[in-house]
């Protein structure tokens, strides 16, 4: 037997134990965000309940291997060599696809992944056979699309009956219980504890357990037939259990239940899931077996037709074991996994805050119309009527900053079980993720957790998810059809090719990862005290006056030579330093006012000004680069001498004001202070006859079109970074004028309250 084949098992091991890490970065979410949204527990227990789960569904998993073995194709159409090679285009489709959508944070459907994965190679494997072999056969010998197409059907009516049932429930949940639910609770909580563990116990049995040994074939079948008596027998046992732990024990029930549901939807997640991570691999790793028995008896591999794949499989228990073990280390390790919770999480959360997706047409038409709607309905609904109702939504303080409360998580979990399971019993295709995502989008709607200053953009960022799940299943498809056609083609060569391309986008994948989290860090920072704010703005603004010199002396330096590298790093420099203060400005003034502690309106009224300058400065740096860019990527004519001169003239008087300026602040002694303003007027007039040079110049036919347009622009946005560049540093010196007036006055009255004491 060639070598490859064994290179393509252990090829596919590895890609395998990969899917399992991006698998469960992206599916955590189906089961950590409601107890980490409501902040249940610390999340070090939340981790460990949830790989409880995890390792118990994985070791009895039940999950349909032979979805990946002849789910969507017939495999004895194919050859072994071409089956092998399908897996493995089906393999690093996988990879690739699911940790795009966990590095964008997006949630997403490893089922629907690999099935339309399986069916794109198989066409792809197909064709390429019907192609060369001419064997008149036609393209729906081999394929089996039914399981594809229920699957589609699936999508559409598990996203639009969760999001639908989850705001019913949530809504009905709310008018009972309100966010002051403590009083409510205290009578009505242990039969909520009893309809809540009797839906997740009815989830964990015939949708995580079914069929593994812990539950017995007998048992299932004598549920199956008496479910009704076994569902009251459930509740009335859960009920009592958690009365007896609320008012003899003192016990939060609701924590209970919360825990209880992760734990049986990670449990669900590991026992049914797990063949969208090594179902593919066991798949590939049974038929190289197969193979090698042939090989072994002389017969022909090559012609090995691999019928016996549609054979009834049973799952190795050491395979499964080894999975569910790299999927809890993926479960506490991986940063992705903590990035696609955090958007449902963010998606879903009570009140105001950094939001993630901007917005669009389509959300601002819905919430304008949702408005209407309101407004309309208010006219006719009874005055009693509208004030119960906001009193049972007049919201709360939550606990430890939460998301959102308990009862939302509770409810979160207990729909989405509920209705996995009912999906399940009735045989339709449901998607976990799908499911989960939008009750807790329908909750959080039912909720008000959508007000009018975030609606926009959380329904935006709902459809950017909506809109992704629909285009799972075409990218798969395609992605894994161009593979296929690949792999069949240039055999060895585009294995090797493909697997550095595989580790190449993993590569860039993380690195964009870092740099997303670094800036949506940037965004949720807050500062807090006042020590915080000034040396924050004293960092700031030392940084910024740095940055602008060495820019401007590179746009400078390129222009003279011509240097395309040169002006591309200024560029770069300058727009990473203008989204760094647009994003200050955006996300870290406001909510710094508000939780800042201080009662110093002048202080925060130059923070305020500070970060208003420094922003127009990089505005105006960001143009003058991007500009020079353009100008020198189009191979323009070079500017003249003079023009250079011009510029580094300008340069030379910038920089004399930075330096002068960075010598008082270092000193904190501004008596000289005025040289700032004087030096701000030479530039200013130096400016004016700079214009009238280049006007001369044009005149006299001296300068081209283009050069001399750069060449104004370059002088107008030097002369605003000049002009905010004096406001900068004349507001930074109040700024720390101020807090040493603060300071002062603090220590006086300390000074003044010890005297009085003693």
């Amino acid at each position: 037997m060639d070598s490859i084949y064994l290179i393509i098992v252990i090829i596919l091991l590895g890609l395998a134990a990969l899917d399992l890490v991006v698998g469960v970065a992206n599916d955590a979410v189906n089961f950590l965000n409601s107890s980490i949204g409501s902040k249940v527990a610390p999340l070090w227990v939340i981790f460990t309940v949830a790989s409880l789960g995890v390792l118990i569904g994985s070791m009895f998993s039940s999950g349909m291997m032979e979805v990946a073995r002849s789910g969507v194709f017939y495999p004895e159409k194919f050859t072994f060599p071409t089956i092998m090679t399908l897996f493995l285009a089906v393999m690093l489709t996988d990879v690739v696809l699911l940790d795009v959508y966990n590095t964008f944070g997006l949630p997403t459907s490893t089922t629907v992944s690999l099935v339309f994965e399986l069916l794109g190679a198989a066409v792809a494997v197909a064709l390429f056979t019907i192609w060369t072999v001419g064997s008149g056969e036609q393209l729906g010998d081999y394929i089996n699309s039914g399981k594809a197409l229920a699957i589609i059907s699936g999508i559409f009516i598990s996203i639009a009956i969760a999001f639908a049932v989850g705001t019913i429930i949530m809504y009905i949940s709310r008018l009972i219980f309100s966010f002051n639910y403590g009083k409510t609770f205290k009578y009505l909580g242990a039969i909520w504890g009893g309809i809540a563990l009797t839906a997740i116990t009815y989830f964990a049995i015939f949708k995580g357990l079914k069929g593994s040994v812990l539950v017995t074939p007998e048992t299932l079948n004598y549920l199956d037939h008496n479910m009704g008596t076994a569902l009251l027998y459930a509740f009335i046992g859960w009920t009592l259990l958690m009365a007896l732990l609320q008012h003899l024990f003192r016990v939060k029930i609701l924590k209970v239940i919360v825990l209880a549901g992760t734990a049986a939807l990670a449990m669900a997640f590991a026992g049914n899931d797990l063949v969208n991570f090594i179902g593919v691999f066991m798949a590939g790793f049974d038929s190289f077996q197969i193979a090698q028995g042939v090989a072994s008896a002389g017969g022909d591999i090559e012609t090995l037709y691999m019928g016996k794949l549609s054979e009834p499989v049973i799952a190795k228990t050491g395979w499964l074991l080894g999975a569910g073990v790299i999927m809890i280390l993926a479960l506490w390790f991986s940063k992705k996994s903590r990035s696609v919770t955090e958007t449902e999480v963010n998606l879903a959360r009570k009140g105001e805050g950094v939001e993630r997706f901007s917005s669009s047409p389509l959300s601002r038409s819905l919430v304008r119309g949702s408005l209407n709607f309101s407004k309309s309905m208010s006219k006719v609904t009874p005055g009693p009527v509208k004030r119960f109702i906001e009193n049972r939504f007049e919201p709360m303080q939550l606990e430890n900053k939460a998301s959102f409360d308990l009862i939302r998580a509770s409810v979160n979990l207990t729909t989405a079980a509920l209705l996995i399971s009912l999906g399940t019993s009735l045989k339709l295709p449901l998607s976990t993720t799908y499911v989960t995502f939008m009750v807790a989008m329908g909750t959080s709607l039912a909720d008000r957790a959508w007000g009018r200053e975030s609606a926009v953009y959380r329904i935006n960022g709902v459809l950017t998810v909506v809109a992704g799940w629909l285009l799972t299943a075409f990218v798969a498809f395609t992605v894994a059809l161009t593979v296929g056609l690949f792999l069949m083609w240039g055999g060895k060569i585009a294995i090797a090719f493909m697997l550095l391309l595989v580790v190449f986008i993993l590569f860039k994948s993380d690195r964009f990862h870092s740099k997303r989290k670094s800036r949506e860090l940037q965004h949720q920072q807050v500062l807090s005290s006042e020590v915080q704010l000034v040396t924050s703005s004293n960092e700031e603004v030392r940084l910024l006056l740095e940055r602008t010199l060495i820019i401007y002396k590179r746009i400078i330096d390129g222009l003279e030579d011509e240097n395309r590298k040169v002006v591309r790093k200024a560029m770069t420099e300058a727009n990473e330093l203008y989204a760094k203060f647009r994003d200050k400005r955006e996300y870290e003034v406001v909510p710094t006012l508000e939780s800042i502690q201080v009662n110093a309106l002048d202080l925060e009224q130059e923070y305020v000004q500070l970060v208003d300058y420094s922003y127009e400065i990089t505005k105006s740096l960001k143009a003058v680069s991007e500009a020079t860019f353009r100008y020198i990527d189009n191979n323009h004519s070079a500017f003249s001498k003079d023009q250079i001169d011009d510029l580094k003239i300008l340069y030379k008087n910038l920089s004399d004001v930075y330096t002068s300026y960075a010598a008082m602040d270092k000193t904190s002694d501004y008596s000289r202070f005025d040289q700032v303003t004087s030096m701000r007027e030479i530039i200013i007039e130096l400016n004016s006859k700079m214009t009238k040079r280049q006007i001369k110049r044009v005149k006299e036919n001296q300068s081209s079109t283009r050069s001399s347009i750069l060449f104004l622009n370059l002088v107008n946005e030097s002369k605003i970074i000049t002009l905010q560049s004096s406001n900068l540093m004349k507001s930074h010196r109040n700024f720390k004028e101020q807090y040493a007036k603060s300071v002062a006055g603090r220590d006086g009255k300390k000074m003044i309250m010890d005297v009085t004491l003693n």
